[in-house]
């Protein structure tokens, strides 16, 4: 929990005075917070890949803080953007999935909470917090959290472009755009105008950060770089197709349009680095990379995780995250402490000094301890949690056309329980031993299984979690 006296100690070691010179306040790191769209644990080659090149993502993890074991809230997109935002659990927010466009409820023998689509305005966003304390904060790219009154600047950001409450772009070309069939025409409106042809969603976000920056470098500063890659439209700048074409994949890294839009995206985090440089602002800002849930199947391979997008196996929820402070956080390590996206609110305002808001519940923990080298047992002696009492659908006429049911999880050290709410069936896994989760420990260690319930239980009733129970009259059986 952050206290004053925290702050104060904090501050000190942030603070580099020389001999009989009188103490002055510690000038506040910068944040830049860049958010990948469905990239997957294993879409980069500081975690693994040898198809996708992500020279400038290498970079930042030699100099930065590698997590191996870093979680999204939720397996798609709305409700983990949320929690980053609020620092707080679905249920507390009521975002709980993103609704399908493929629902057939007659498939669901559930019926299910409805869930928001929009971040309520009650929330003391990430971006409240910061502003209020005299940083500069912007919103740049993704949203999806609501639509005009539920928008980035309705919510803490002082600077917002390219946010909408769409979960995807029209395309990923200028000027952004797509007719569908019935003539309804979607578009990013907001950049629209300094459009050219050619030009690139991905590039012209950057272009977008870099032009904020050049304004605030000066300011404690809040940037939210929140790419929509590397989400459908599957589309990328025809050069490096034609590249990754020539490649020879591997181990479900194969997709040369993917690969593409993967270094696309690499070379964004490789411009932002080098005008942080540029702009001398270097060594007083954090920067954190991030996705906000697994890699989709079917365009990549998140082996050897189970599972991908969608699911509460490890492939739909493990994230790719570096931290980098350079200076305060010593580069090329990593660590194999679980972390999950309620931690990053938290963590900024403590590395901020600036206090929780009274009115606000956190549900993660700061991170600092951790970056900083310090004791870190309040970070690893915890459980993490998910809770996804929905159906995510997948658009197929196969019998079974779900990426998951109805579901809640937990992990607490090694160990990680699921609870299928439709059948009450639970799933026991020791991820150091068995990280694709393929032997299911449930009989054989009844204690744990136990232990790990009662606790998922009891932290639900604690967050008012709604649990379907009520059957769908309209369920008809296709199994």
């Amino acid at each position: 929990m952050w206290t004053a006296a925290l702050a104060t100690a904090v501050a000190l070691l942030l603070t580099a005075s020389a001999p009989g010179a009188q103490p002055s306040a510690p000038k506040r790191p910068n944040f830049v917070f860049i958010l990948a769209d469905d990239l997957g644990w294993r879409d980069a080659g500081f975690m693994g890949s040898t198809f996708y090149e992500t020279p400038h993502l290498d970079e930042l993890a030699a100099d930065g803080l590698v997590f191996t074991d870093a979680y999204a809230t939720a397996p798609n997109c709305a409700p983990s953007r949320a929690s980053l935002m609020s620092g707080q659990y679905t249920p507390r927010h009521g975002i709980l999935t993103v609704p399908s466009t493929h629902e057939d409820r007659k498939r669901r023998r559930l019926l299910v909470p409805e869930t928001a689509t929009e971040l309520p305005l009650e929330v003391v966003t990430i971006a409240e917090s910061l502003r209020s304390a005299g940083y500069a904060t912007a919103s740049i790219g993704k949203w999806h959290l609501g639509r005009r009154g539920h928008a980035p600047v309705d919510q803490g950001f002082d600077f917002s472009i390219a946010g909408n409450a769409r979960g995807m772009p029209p395309s990923y070309f200028w000027p952004y755009e797509f007719v569908n069939r019935s003539g309804q025409k979607f578009r990013i409106s907001s950049l629209r105008a300094g459009g050219r042809e050619g030009e690139y969603l991905t590039d012209r976000l950057t272009d977008e950060a870099i032009s904020w920056l050049n304004a605030h470098a000066h300011d404690p500063f809040f940037l939210y770089l929140s790419h929509y890659a590397v989400h459908l439209p599957m589309q990328a700048p025809p050069d490096l197709e034609a590249k990754y074409r020539t490649k020879t994949g591997s181990d479900g890294h194969d997709d040369a349009r993917y690969a593409a839009m993967i270094e696309s995206l690499d070379q964004s985090v490789g411009r932002v680095l080098r005008h942080l440089e540029t702009l001398g602002v270097e060594d007083e800002t954090v920067v954190v990379f991030f996705s906000d849930n697994g890699g989709a199947d079917g365009l990549t391979s998140m082996r050897p995780l189970r599972g991908a997008k969608g699911m509460l196996y490890e492939g739909g929820i493990r994230e790719p995250l570096i931290v980098r402070w350079p200076g305060r956080i010593a580069g090329g390590q990593k660590s194999d402490v679980p972390v999950i996206g309620v931690d990053f609110y938290p963590t900024f305002l403590e590395l901020a000094g600036v206090p929780a808001p009274k009115s606000h519940v956190l549900d993660g923990v700061s991170l600092a301890p951790l970056l900083l080298a310090r004791n870190a047992d309040t970070v690893r002696e915890r459980s993490l949690y998910w809770h996804f009492p929905t159906y995510l659908e997948r658009k197929s006429s196969a019998k079974q056309a779900f990426w998951t049911t109805p579901a809640g999880a937990i992990r607490r050290g090694d160990f990680k329980l699921i609870e299928f709410f439709e059948d009450g069936r639970l799933e026991l896994y020791d991820l150091r031993h068995d990280i694709g989760e393929q032997t299911d420990l449930g009989a054989k260690m009844p204690a744990k299984t136990r232990d790990l319930h009662g606790r998922l239980q009891r932290w639900r009733a604690s967050v008012d979690a709604v649990v379907p129970t009520e059957l769908n009259p309209e369920f008809v059986s296709s199994r």
